[in-house]
């Protein structure tokens, strides 16, 4: 996506010969100026849909979150009203098998 890097003031493109002043020059001028607001114009517009796109997508993150929350909360209740918490004795680590019976595997690449 296009990103200006510096974000201050949208400065007017400048020619780098002047022209002769005249009636001609004056409608390009007007031209440029109409072409540069309908795109500043159609870029703004852009950005409002975005905007939209991205507050309609909090919002339903935001209900998505309530409702999972909620749902987290009924298993909790219901956890400790079915199954009071009990504490686990530590298992014990069998012992790692001998060397002989592992199976290894050399890769070369």
């Amino acid at each position: 996506m296009y990103q200006q890097s510096a974000r201050g003031q949208i400065r007017p493109k400048i020619s780098t010969m002047p022209r002769q002043q005249s009636e001609a020059t004056a409608f390009l001028d007007i031209y440029k100026l109409v072409i540069e607001k309908k795109r500043l114009q159609q870029e703004l517009q852009g950005m409002d849909q975005r905007r939209q796109q991205i507050v309609d997508r909090l919002a339903l993150l935001e209900t998505q979150v309530s409702t999972l929350e909620k749902t987290a909360q009924q298993f909790r209740s219901t956890e400790t009203q079915s199954n009071p918490p009990t504490v686990q004795p530590p298992r014990r680590s069998e012992p790692a098998p001998p060397a002989e019976t592992l199976d290894t595997l050399f890769l070369e690449y």
